[in-house]
């Protein structure tokens, strides 16, 4: 399925992903997937065609440091190079991540390979101290919490 937006409804997304994005930035408001956070992240890839891994950089108090897409892959898979999310998570000095990727069937439900990438991820995360909070997995109109089905 593709999407077919108009100027005007895009304009209407990108101002929703400003407010989200403005909550999400309020002094003192820190996040572990709240419903903005996922709000957010579902707005920003819900309508890819292909799969896309993203990250939400954290600092101390869970605060966004920055939202960055590093990965893009076909339609059913995407390839996700540790060394590179470790390498960009020291650079924005963060000491917390939440994964976020879509699935452009639509379906949230995380694969047996997204539950082995996010343990690999967690497991090098840790051996620079930097947490991983959550991967959301981002359906066309449902998003799935791995932590909240405890798969990591």
């Amino acid at each position: 399925m593709s999407f077919s937006l108009s100027a005007e409804e895009r304009a209407i997304i990108d101002q929703a992903k400003a407010i989200l994005m403005g909550s999400l930035r309020e002094p003192g408001a820190s996040i572990h997937a709240t419903d903005a956070a996922r709000d957010y992240l579902w707005l920003q890839l819900a309508a890819h065609e292909r799969e896309v891994f993203a990250v939400l950089f954290l600092d101390t108090r869970h605060r966004v440091i920055s939202y960055d897409e590093l990965f893009f892959g076909s339609l059913d898979k995407t390839r996700v190079y540790p060394r590179e999310v470790i390498k960009l998570a020291l650079q924005r000095n963060a000491a917390a991540v939440i994964f976020a990727h879509n699935h452009p069937s639509g379906d949230p439900a995380p694969s047996e390979a997204d539950i082995a990438i996010t343990q690999s991820l967690k497991t090098a995360l840790a051996l620079v101290d930097i947490c991983l909070l959550d991967h959301i997995v981002i359906g066309r109109e449902a998003v799935s919490s791995m932590a909240e089905l405890e798969l990591f």
